[in-house]
């Protein structure tokens, strides 16, 4: 996951082949222009959502040092809400 002062983007990557599975961000979002706590949680539902319907249950929650509050536990907390355990 990464998140900017407008948007906030999260990525589900395969690490043994480096390639990217699933990926949501708040910038492709209509009307949406400032990532915060709900737009996170959309975010981390979208993205949860997307890879339930690929067939990944279980990921491991990659913050990017990010503290774990606000919009990074919003996010985590939506994609948990889809179904996403970690």
């Amino acid at each position: 996951m990464f998140r900017s002062n407008r948007a906030i983007y999260a990525q589900i990557i395969d690490d043994t082949t480096g390639k990217t599975l699933v990926a949501a961000s708040s910038a492709k979002m209509d009307g949406v222009n400032n990532a915060n706590v709900e737009v996170s949680n959309q975010v981390g539902k979208e993205i949860g959502a997307k890879a339930i319907e690929k067939g990944i249950s279980q990921v491991v929650f990659d913050r990017s040092g990010y503290l774990y509050h606000g919009r990074v536990k919003s996010l985590a907390e939506g994609a948990r809400e889809a179904g996403l355990k970690f």
